[in-house]
């Protein structure tokens, strides 16, 4: 459970491009997730044209639109969304453990983050309670893609700050 929030900072100068991708099984779920999450993202700041917003049959096809987003280059940080629910057999337990093995392959193998925003409940009420609840899931994944990206601009800047020091080092040597 998520008690103690992160604290997210002001995006109206950060020109992030945030892509969510959004599973449209169970879509009155995944349209309430979907709002907290873009209603957090403005609240932070960011501009509709900064948020772009893909929807998929099911949380099975979220990685792959995921990983299509982030090949266009433009994206800062992605966040998935979906909601699986109990049926009588284990398929939405397979779908979700090979959802998230997928989205965390498509963030490494990419270098760009993408927050796992897929909620699996043993049953409606419960998907009800972790998508309406008290605890607002969809600014919790918000919030994390925000921290995410900002984390990748830092750590990118610094790989660049470096590169350039190494080149300037391998200058002053050849001379």
């Amino acid at each position: 459970m998520s008690l103690d929030k992160p604290v997210v900072g002001d995006l109206r100068d950060a020109g992030y491009s945030f892509l969510i991708v959004a599973a449209s099984y169970n879509g009155a779920l995944v349209d309430a997730l979907l709002a907290r999450t873009i209603n957090r993202l403005k609240e932070a700041g960011a501009s509709d044209d900064q948020i772009d917003v893909i929807r998929v049959p099911g949380s099975n096809e979220v990685p792959f639109a995921v990983q299509l987003g982030i090949e266009t280059g433009e994206i800062d940080s992605c966040i998935a969304l979906g909601v699986l629910i109990r049926g009588d057999t284990e398929h939405y337990r397979i779908i979700g453990q090979s959802t998230s093995d997928a989205l965390q392959m498509v963030a490494l193998n990419h270098g760009v983050p993408v927050v796992n925003g897929i909620i699996i409940a043993e049953n409606t009420a419960q998907a009800e309670e972790r998508v309406h609840g008290s605890i607002d899931r969809g600014a919790e994944f918000a919030a994390c893609a925000i921290q995410l990206a900002e984390l990748r601009k830092q750590r990118l800047a610094a790989a660049r700050d470096k590169e350039l020091v190494l080149e300037i080092e391998e200058e002053q040597s050849a001379q």
